[in-house]
């Protein structure tokens, strides 16, 4: 076995920088929800969070092997140029969507850039394709829609169940669901995304002849993912929290019980099946069915688009980033210099660009901006009006933030005192 060389060192300083922009950029799966509906506090909430994250990543390996030995052959010819490069296309495609407020797949940002590197580098016979599509993209597909459904269902049977029964009651069990439900997520967040980043650094290893290849990550390597991925969901991903709180539906306690429920349940059993499934995907569909499960709740379609869109480009965009990086690391010393000095330049130029308009805990609460009607939103209110004895909503620009008003399990009241409700918590 070889020593860790520079090299190899710049890959695994590189692994944890992504297992850091994978902590802030997936905070908003666990607590987004709990921080919209006031159970716990921003702050509270991401400290949590960032303690469960950690304990998750000492659970399993299971994930970790199908990144260090899954889906890039590490037989093929691949050095760790190679995974550098992956992991800098990943790297900003993060920055990227954090800076929009996207709550985009970190797990999909890593594997488009791991593919796009290794194609560059050694072809398509890098790539398990069947490992790719299997453990990859038909989850991908699956999962959100699986978690939607459950959210949906759960919802229903949520507001069934508690119907008739006084709402400052149930509004307070559900918080306390909420919180247990929430921490179950970022236990299982940590148990998922963590791992990836072992199985990364695990792969650079194996790639530089320091492990034996198909080895368990040492311990120090889960160690070290664990501290990173818990750093930087401590710090909070402010945009995205807000994205996923307030930009998708209205949610209430009982809605964000029944998402959260159902999206760590999902995440668990992936992790125990090796699959690496994206948090962001099984929480953001967790959300939307959410709000199509409570009577006169509705999705804001036009966010859900946008976060869908990116979902799409997600492995793309990181791949072809990564590709243009592992073609200027081929070139030898100067070229993965040049690959780390223009990702420190495009990262600090992201950073300043969100330093315009920052969000963080003390404004994560206020509401995006009200969106028009659209065709959907239209049509979801048609064939679910409000309970009798609550007027109807009106078609005006407002509207898709006056969702509570129109539940059937909610007081009669106007969108801004749900709204205001919220900001001063």
């Amino acid at each position: 076995m070889e020593h860790i060389t520079l090299l190899i060192g710049i890959v695994i300083v590189t692994a944890l920088v992504f297992d850091f922009t994978n902590g802030f950029h997936d905070t908003a799966n666990a607590m987004a929800t709990t921080i919209s509906t006031g159970a716990l506090r921003p702050k509270t909430a991401v400290a949590m969070s960032a303690a469960l994250n950690l304990v998750g990543a000492f659970l399993s390996v299971e994930v970790a092997k199908t990144i260090s030995g899954g889906i890039i052959d590490e037989s093929a010819g691949i050095r760790p140029e190679v995974i550098f490069a992956g992991l800098v296309g990943a790297i900003i495609w993060n920055l990227l969507t954090w800076l929009a407020g996207l709550p985009s797949s970190s797990s999909h940002a890593l594997f488009g850039g791991l593919i796009g590197a290794t194609l560059v580098s050694v072809g398509t016979n890098g790539v398990h394709g069947g490992a790719v599509v299997m453990k990859v993209l038909i989850p991908a597909v699956a999962a959100p829609i699986v978690a939607g459904l459950a959210a949906t269902a759960a919802t229903r049977l949520t507001y069934r169940l508690a119907r008739g029964r006084d709402e400052a009651d149930t509004a307070k069990g559900y918080r306390a669901g909420q919180i247990a439900s929430a921490a179950l997520v970022s236990l299982a967040h940590g148990t998922n995304d963590a791992q990836k980043t072992m199985g990364v650094i695990t792969l650079a290893l194996i790639t530089g002849g320091v492990v034996a290849p198909h080895a368990d990550p040492p311990m120090w390597v889960i160690a070290s993912a664990g501290l990173a991925i818990a750093l930087g969901t401590y710090l909070g991903g402010w945009r995205i929290i807000r994205t996923m709180g307030k930009g998708i539906t209205d949610i209430q306690p009982p809605q964000g019980f029944a998402a959260q429920t159902g999206a760590a349940a999902t995440i668990l059993a992936s992790s125990h099946l090796g699959f690496a499934l994206s948090t962001t995907q099984v929480c953001s569909g967790a959300v939307m069915g959410s709000g199509l499960g409570r009577k006169g709740g509705v999705v804001r379609w036009s966010t859900a688009g946008r976060m869908v869109a990116a979902w799409a480009l997600t492995l793309p965009a990181a791949g072809a980033v990564a590709a243009g990086a592992a073609f200027l690391a081929k070139q030898g010393d100067w070229g993965v210099a040049a690959v780390a000095v223009l990702a420190l330049g495009i990262c600090g130029a992201i950073w300043a660009a969100s330093r315009r308009k920052p969000i963080d805990h003390t404004n994560v609460n206020e509401g995006p901006a009200a969106e028009p009607v659209g065709v959907v939103t239209a049509a979801l209110r048609t064939v679910s009006p409000p309970p009798a004895g609550q007027p109807a909503p009106q078609a005006d620009a407002s509207q898709d933030s006056d969702a509570p008003a129109a539940d059937a399990d909610a007081p009669t009241s106007p969108a801004p005192r749900a709204q205001a409700a919220t900001v001063t918590r």
